[in-house]
């Protein structure tokens, strides 16, 4: 932390057998002299990463907790009991599988300032090639957003704008902050005032969709989501040891329970809680079918890549060591 920062950064991540990304994610926080706290939530790893997380010895100015989160708590109560185990005035929640890059602290603070209160900021998510990450920018989510989204017809966005897709990745990137409706609980920050003034997370939200829950709730509070181009993180995803159905069920349940809550009629609420059948399925053969194509994508790589041979063995040590 800088001479000149007059407040405190707790970092909260969230683990569940995150894989080596975890370790890439930890290291970078502490490389980020802002960060002045880092709260990790054990939800579930291997042993091998568990007694590394135990044994972790950050640098003189970061102070680091290791919380036991007693089984797979789910990503919203992991974010709570981080953020109550946080002596930090601000918090930055990032996935474990996130590389934050330097200097990211300074521009989210930079764009908290510039909002009402409640304000999360959001920052941007890359791939490792470089590209912009889905999720990072999003309109405000209604039902007929879900199915246009979700269901692929988002393809007649562009000559239709009632088929407009959810996600805004490909639209041209800001300069600077803008208001943005959704950002992603991959990377966003806050203050711990305006976090304990919407309560936190929702923790009826077991995997995805509790972010924009929460950033819907911050607009309802008159505050303001915020998204920074500045502020950036590499974003490996879909590194955490569980079924891609797993995954895509709870977020089928996300979404019904994100619905039922903003429902406004009796009527709207059945249908809130009727919609998980039909989006569990649609979700879990997308993904079933995105999957097969990534296989067939890269087995066509394979089979159109030029033969080599390989190096002599003193070639191949001398590159892993360097």
């Amino acid at each position: 932390m800088t001479s000149a920062q007059s407040f405190k950064v707790s970092a909260l991540v969230v683990t569940f057998h995150s894989g080596p990304a975890l370790k890439e994610c930890i290291n970078a926080l502490c490389v980020e002299q802002a960060v002045s706290e880092i709260i990790v939530v054990n939800n579930g790893n291997s042993e091998a990463d568990v007694n590394w997380l135990k044994a972790f010895n950050p640098p003189g100015h970061c102070a680091y907790k290791l919380v036991d989160g007693h089984g797979n708590i789910g990503f919203a109560a992991g974010v709570n009991l981080a953020a109550a185990n946080a002596t930090g005035d601000r918090f930055l929640v990032i996935n474990p599988d996130a590389v934050l890059r330097v200097h990211s602290i300074t521009r989210l603070e930079e764009a908290r300032t510039s909002g009402p209160s409640p304000c999360l900021v959001g920052g941007k998510l890359i791939y490792p090639s470089g590209n912009e990450q889905r999720g990072a920018r999003r309109e405000l989510l209604t039902p007929w957003r879900a199915i246009v989204t979700f269901s692929g017809l988002f393809v007649l966005g562009n000559s239709i704008p009632a088929f407009r897709n959810m996600h805004r990745e490909r639209d041209p990137e800001p300069e600077n902050a803008i208001p943005m409706p959704v950002v992603s609980g991959a990377l966003c920050y806050i203050s711990k005032e305006d976090y304990e003034a919407v309560q936190g997370f929702d923790e009826g939200y077991f995997l995805h969709v509790e972010d924009i829950d929460f950033c819907r709730r911050i607009g309802e509070a008159g505050g303001q989501v915020i998204y920074t181009p500045k502020a950036c993180a590499l974003h490996y995803g879909s590194t955490s040891q569980v079924s891609a159905t797993f995954v895509e069920l709870n977020k089928a349940r996300g979404l019904a329970r994100y619905f039922h809550k903003n429902a406004k009629t009796p009527l709207g609420r059945l249908s809130a809680r009727a919609s998980f059948y039909a989006f569990a399925p649609l979700l879990v053969s997308r993904s079933f079918l995105i999957r097969r194509l990534m296989m067939a994508r890269q087995a066509l790589i394979d089979m159109t890549r030029p033969k080599t041979e390989t190096p002599p063995p003193s070639r191949v040590r001398t590159e892993q060591d360097a």
